[in-house]
C-alpha cells in the first residue's frame, strides 16, 4: 500500500483515539446558520445548495431504480455534508497555524496520477461521488484537503502509522476546533469527533476507503 492511501486509513483510525478531543457544541442562537465556524456563517441555504450538488449530480449518473437506492444509502447526507464542511474548515486552520498551504499545481497532479489509475476523469469523479457524496464540482476541494492534511501530518512530524503520531495530528486539529468556537446548529448533531468524522463526514482523508468504487490515492 503506498504511503499516502496508508496514511489516509490511519487518520481513519485516528478518530477514535481523539474522540474526547474536539468536542464543542453551540447553545447560541443563530437564525439561518447551520453552523458558524471562527465566526463565519455556513448557512442552511448554503448547506442545502451543497447537498442538491450531490443529489444533481447522483440523479445525474445513477439510473431510476438505482438512484433511489443511493437516496436510501444517503439518507443523513445533510448532516453529513455539513459535519464535513465544519470538519474541512478545521483542518484548513490547523494546517494555517502550521504554514501548510496546498498550490493549485499540487492539485492538479493529484488530480492526473488519480484520472490516470482510475480510468479517465469521469470514473474518478464517480468515484468520488458514490464513496464521499462529492459533487464533481467539488472535487478539487476535496484533493484539496486529502493533500493538506497528508502536509500536516509531515509538518507536525507525526507518523500516522503510530498512536503517537495519530495523537500529535488530533491534538492540533482540536487547538484549531478549539480556536475557531465550532458553533453547531443542534438539529444537525453535535460537534462531536467519534460521531461528526467516524459516523457522519464523508470525507476521503478521515474515512477508510473500501470496495473498488473509490480513487485510491498513490504516492506522487
Amino acid at each position: 500500500m503506498h504511503r499516502r492511501r496508508r496514511t489516509a486509513l490511519v487518520l481513519s483510525a485516528a478518530a477514535v483515539a481523539a474522540a474526547p478531543l474536539l468536542t464543542a457544541c453551540g447553545s447560541e442562537a443563530h437564525p439561518g446558520a447551520a453552523a458558524v465556524v471562527g465566526g463565519d456563517r455556513i448557512t442552511v441555504s448554503q448547506l442545502e445548495s451543497r447537498v442538491n450538488e450531490v443529489r444533481d449530480a447522483q440523479r445525474a449518473a445513477i439510473p431510476g431504480e438505482q438512484y433511489e437506492q443511493a437516496i436510501a444509502k444517503t439518507g443523513g447526507l445533510t448532516r453529513s455534508t455539513l459535519h464535513t464542511m465544519v470538519l474541512d474548515k478545521v483542518l484548513h486552520r490547523a494546517a494555517a497555524d502550521e504554514g501548510v498551504n496546498v498550490s493549485r499545481r499540487e492539485i492538479q497532479t493529484l488530480r492526473s496520477g488519480l484520472e490516470q489509475q482510475q480510468g479517465g476523469k469521469k470514473a474518478l469523479e464517480q468515484g468520488w461521488l458514490q464513496q464521499y457524496s462529492v459533487a464533481p464540482s467539488r472535487l478539487d476541494d476535496s484533493l484539496r484537503t486529502e493533500i493538506e492534511a497528508q502536509k500536516l501530518a509531515k509538518k507536525l512530524g507525526a507518523d500516522m502509522n503510530a498512536p503517537e503520531g495519530q495523537a500529535l495530528f488530533w491534538k492540533a486539529l482540536s487547538k484549531a476546533s478549539k480556536k475557531l468556537d465550532v458553533d453547531l446548529n443542534p438539529r444537525y448533531g453535535k460537534w462531536d469527533v467519534k460521531k461528526s468524522q467516524r459516523a457522519d463526514a464523508k470525507t476521503p482523508w478521515v474515512r477508510e476507503v473500501s470496495g473498488g468504487g473509490a480513487a485510491k490515492p498513490q504516492q506522487a
